[in-house]
C-alpha cells in the first residue's frame, strides 16, 4: 500500500503587491485504492494544491510538508516526483510543436522507468490504450496537443495515464471543456486505472457531472484556501443541490 500525505500546506505565490498566501493549512492523506475528489468554488486554491504537489515553480510553499511512502517529495525535482509514482494531468494541457505524441510517450516511459520499453510491447500497449480511449492509431503521429480539440486533449491526458501507470494520479479539472461523450470516455479511463486497486485518484473538479461516473471515498470542499468540510459521495450531492454559497458565506466571515 502506498500513501500520499500532505500536512499542514501553506503556498503562496508572487503579485505585483508581494507574496500573496492561497493555501492556509491543507491535511489530506490519500491511500491506494481510494478516490478522493476536491471540490469548491473558484480561487479556492484547488488547482494550487495539484501544482504545489507536483513541484510548479510558481508556487512557493511556506510551511507543511508533502510525503509519498514517507519521503519528502518537496525536496525532489519535478522528474524525480514523477519517477517517484507522480502524475498530473493538467486542466489546460500545453502544446509541444515537432513533437509527436508517440515519441512523447515513448520518452516519457523510458525516463520513469529507467529504460526504454521493449518495441514490440510498447507498441501493443499504445494501440491498445488508444482503442479504449477511442482514438484511432493515426492519433500517435500528431504532434502533442497541437490542433487538438479540448476532448482530445484530455484524452491525451488519460492516455498517458493509462501508460505511465503511476501510483498516484492528480487531475485537475479533467472534466472542463468536454462534452458528455468524451466525459464518459476519460471517465471510464479515470476507473480503469482506479480499479487496479494499488493507485490512489486525487480528482480536482468544480462541478458534480464527473462524480456521476467517477464515485470518489471521500470528498473535499475546498474553501479560502483550506478544507472547510469533508464526508462521502453524499456531500457531493449536497453540493449539487445546494451550490458553495454557503460555504462562500462562511468563508467571508472568518
Amino acid at each position: 500500500m502506498s500513501t500520499l500525505e500532505i500536512r499542514d500546506l501553506h503556498v503562496s505565490v508572487e503579485t505585483e503587491t508581494g507574496p500573496k498566501e492561497i493555501l492556509r493549512g491543507v491535511d489530506l492523506t490519500v491511500t491506494s485504492g481510494e478516490t478522493h475528489a476536491i471540490m469548491g468554488p473558484n480561487g479556492s486554491g484547488k488547482s494550487t494544491l495539484a501544482y504545489s504537489i507536483a513541484g510548479h515553480p510558481k508556487y512557493q510553499i511556506t510551511k507543511g510538508g508533502v510525503t509519498l511512502d514517507g519521503t519528502d517529495l518537496l525536496t525532489m525535482t519535478v522528474d524525480e516526483r514523477a519517477r517517484a509514482g507522480l502524475f498530473l494531468a493538467m486542466q489546460y494541457p500545453v502544446e509541444v510543436a515537432g513533437v509527436s505524441v508517440s515519441n512523447f510517450l515513448r520518452t516519457a516511459k523510458t525516463a520513469v522507468d529507467g529504460k526504454a520499453p521493449a518495441l514490440r510491447h510498447w507498441v501493443k500497449d499504445v494501440g491498445g490504450a488508444l482503442d479504449r480511449l477511442g482514438m484511432g492509431a493515426d492519433f500517435a503521429q500528431r504532434n502533442v496537443n497541437e490542433g487538438f480539440s479540448g476532448g482530445e486533449k484530455k484524452r491525451n491526458e488519460i492516455l498517458q495515464l493509462e501508460l505511465l501507470d503511476p501510483k498516484f494520479a492528480i487531475l485537475d479539472e479533467t472534466d472542463s471543456g468536454l462534452d458528455i461523450d468524451a466525459l464518459k470516455v476519460v471517465s471510464e479511463g479515470v476507473n480503469r486505472f482506479s480499479d487496479k486497486g494499488d493507485k490512489g485518484v486525487l480528482l480536482i473538479t468544480h462541478y458534480t457531472r464527473i462524480l456521476r461516473y467517477i464515485t470518489p471515498d471521500h470528498v473535499h470542499v475546498f474553501v479560502d484556501g483550506r478544507v472547510a468540510e469533508e464526508g462521502g459521495p453524499e456531500l457531493a450531492e449536497k453540493l449539487e443541490a445546494e451550490g458553495y454559497a454557503s460555504y462562500a458565506k462562511a468563508g467571508a466571515s472568518t
